[in-house]
């Protein structure tokens, strides 16, 4: 991949869920299925520059996973892969193991 999110920006690519069948038995099409809201960070930006000008470097690290919010970030597209950019801001916390 050939990105350098700027500023406070991250790119992450979604964690697909392999749920595609009910507790009942039935089967979700894809259409139907909700998009998964945890990701995987596979680029940072250097970090969020302040009004005095120094810029604070980001609490995401590359590898990291994330939990983010519904309608977070803008989605794109590079080397036929999906991935989601967004603003650090835009995270809701990091999955620790």
């Amino acid at each position: 991949m050939n990105i350098r999110p700027l500023y406070d920006r991250i790119v992450v690519k979604r964690l697909e869920n392999d749920t595609e069948k009910t507790a009942g038995g039935l089967f979700i099409p894809d259409s139907a299925k909700e998009k998964p809201q945890e990701a995987e960070v596979v680029a940072c930006g250097k970090g969020k520059r302040l009004e005095d000008g120094t810029v604070v470097s980001l609490d995401v690290q590359v590898g990291d996973r994330i939990l983010f919010g519904k309608y977070s970030g803008s989605e794109i597209k590079i080397d036929g892969q999906d991935y989601l950019i967004m603003r650090e801001d835009e995270v809701l916390g990091i999955l620790v193991k």
